[in-house]
């Protein structure tokens, strides 16, 4: 009975130490792969400076397309800014080669779901995607945050177009001044098919920097001069 006793005991402590071992293990993998991606998420190489706006570029594990930040200052306020990036039927007068955009479903004036179709050269196929967007206001910070991945269905398939179904991006808005922002645009996209990652990379670097010379010259527009969202005010 005692060498019984005895042999329980010894189990028990064995136990405990493969459990603390076990523990102090899977702490330090997430310790690990949380340094990893943080230190991934900035590498970022500046790839163009051009009249105030920066690209930069950083690679991505396991992707062949790099990721994609953009930052700038643009003279405007956060409500301005976020009227124009909601603003989904007016996306083909500033954004790059986008070929068509329309509002799929409005959630409410901070969240919106929507189609975009867009060109590339021939002999590539466009791409489309579904985006979600949201809009979301740090109380503290205030820095304003949009983010807009994209979803699965909403839309049919269409013939000769790929669809883009792995797609991140996000806008943080940094209010400087009562009329000034610093802008920081992210994204990472994997256009699917059999497009050369080459040319998405060399895409990257031009576009972006197209995107914000638009939308320089879009938030000057009467209709969004004066506009106030209680979301992004308050």
């Amino acid at each position: 009975m005692l060498h019984l006793c005895h042999r329980l005991t010894k189990m028990k402590a064995t136990n405990q130490i493969i459990n603390l071992v076990n523990k102090v293990f899977f702490t330090s993998l997430l310790v690990v792969l949380t340094i990893t991606s943080a230190s991934a998420q900035n590498d970022w190489k500046l790839s163009a400076d051009k009249e105030g706006i920066k690209v930069y570029t950083s690679i991505v594990p396991d992707s062949k397309i790099k990721a994609v930040k953009v930052e700038c200052d643009l003279n405007t306020t956060p409500s301005q800014l976020v009227s124009v990036v909601m603003d989904i039927n007016t996306a083909t007068d500033w954004v790059y080669h986008v070929k068509s955009a329309k509002l799929v479903k409005q959630v409410s004036p901070s969240e919106l779901y929507y189609y975009s179709e867009v060109s590339l050269p021939w002999p590539a196929a466009n791409r489309d995607f579904v985006a979600h967007l949201t809009v979301s206001k740090d109380p503290v910070t205030k820095v304003v945050t949009i983010d807009g991945p994209a979803v699965s269905g909403y839309v049919p398939i269409k013939r000769g177009v790929v669809r883009i179904d792995n797609s991140s991006g996000k806008w943080v808005i940094t209010p400087i001044s009562t009329s000034q922002v610093h802008v920081q645009y992210s994204i990472h996209v994997d256009p699917g098919g059999s497009l050369p990652a080459w040319l998405v990379n060399l895409f990257a670097t031009d576009a972006p920097l197209k995107i914000f010379e638009g939308l320089k010259v879009q938030l000057q527009k009467p209709a969004y001069k004066n506009t106030a969202f209680a979301f992004v005010e308050n």
